[in-house]
């Protein structure tokens, strides 16, 4: 049998990916609570069948607990929308995850010549420096200043991988991982189309304005809620296009959702920012949303097709069609099992992507 070397911290870094405790760790594998954590502070080295079962355990191979140690993701690299609310071990399972998948998605990148990262790095002091960030984006990026028909496609064609993690859907919103290759992440639930593409758009926002700066408080979570509104609802063509009148004209705003792909809700919080309408306005405005039930849900978000990360699903496919079994084997050199994959990828492969045949990496297009 051969024997491999065994690092506590890896050990750890699985256990938190699937929100585990030291006790619960303990009842799959019947040990104690004090010799799993001497196991992670490296004061002991577990035997090969405890190694074998904390690998069965954990969903990863028994070699990932003697991959190279890394530092991980740091908390500055990690835009997170902390929630009061949000425990901290929910943050650090999602700090966990976000490791993982950067250890795979770095082995995917020696594989294939993906898009490459152009994400400006442009900080901002005041809400008025937004303004400019934004337009300077768009112009990036050559969107002129119509409607972003898809703001999945803006992330992933300027290097960003998106995907979506499970089982902390309820405390987790969005967040952006500032890494060699940076990577979007959101939550498994099912959000309305506008939703998602102002959460994309938000992120954007951190990974140009904040590089290397810790965010999640007040005055940097307003600059990327900013950020996406005046990136999604460029002030050029947005004063020319919101119906001024003493009332709220909600057949127009609507239309404006329609066309812009944003909802009513951030319309109104544009229109105000924008001074475009009043502070009694926008509350009016916010209070009808509120009453008519469209909190949470409005008026045509049902017509509005929700759009889905392509990167990463196509480089996969493109990889295994050229070579049968590399995404088998990337997975396996990973570290990682299929079901363990699947929590920190978000994606659901299907038997034949899964083989341990050895082939030669290879780049190409996606």
């Amino acid at each position: 049998m051969v024997s491999f070397a065994f690092y506590g911290d890896r050990l750890r870094l699985a256990r938190v990916a699937l929100g585990l405790t030291l006790e619960q760790l303990g009842t799959r594998v019947s040990a104690t609570r004090q010799y799993l954590n001497q196991l992670e502070q490296g004061i002991k080295v577990p035997t090969e069948e405890m190694r074998d079962a904390l690998a069965d355990a954990l969903g990863v191979g028994r070699h990932f607990f003697g991959l190279p140690v890394d530092l991980g993701i740091r908390p500055e690299q990690c835009h997170f929308r902390k929630q009061r609310t949000t425990p901290l071990t929910i943050v650090s399972q999602v700090l966990a995850r976000g490791t993982l998948l950067d250890g795979f998605v770095s082995r995917l990148d020696r594989e294939l010549k993906l898009p490459d990262v152009s994400f400006p790095d442009i900080p901002v002091s005041t809400l008025s420096d937004v303004e400019d960030v934004a337009d300077a984006a768009r112009a990036h990026w050559q969107l002129g200043t119509g409607p972003v028909s898809s703001m999945m496609r803006v992330v992933e064609n300027a290097g960003a991988v998106v995907s979506f993690f499970g089982g902390v859907s309820e405390r987790v919103d969005a967040l952006s991982i500032d890494a060699a290759r940076p990577m979007i992440i959101r939550s498994d639930a099912k959000p309305a189309a506008c939703r998602l593409r102002f959460d994309l758009a938000h992120e954007a926002g951190h990974l140009i304005m904040h590089r290397g700066v810790q965010t999640g408080d007040k005055e940097t979570e307003d600059q990327a809620n900013r950020f996406a509104s005046a990136f999604l609802l460029p002030r050029s063509s947005f004063v020319h296009e919101f119906p001024r009148s003493r009332f709220l004209d909600w057949a127009e705003i609507f239309k404006l959702k329609l066309r812009w792909k944003v909802s009513a809700a951030a319309i109104l919080r544009r229109a105000y920012d924008l001074r475009m309408i009043s502070a009694d306005q926008y509350r009016t405005g916010y209070i009808h949303l509120s009453k008519t039930g469209q909190k949470r849900q409005e008026r045509y978000d049902d017509i509005i097709a929700c759009e889905v990360p392509e990167l990463l699903p196509r480089a996969l496919s493109a990889l295994e069609t050229a070579y049968p079994g590399s995404v088998g084997r990337m997975i396996g050199e990973s570290g990682l099992e299929r079901e363990m994959f699947g929590r920190v990828s978000g994606l659901e492969l299907p038997e034949a992507e899964v083989s341990d045949a050895n082939v030669t990496p290879f780049r190409s297009y996606v």
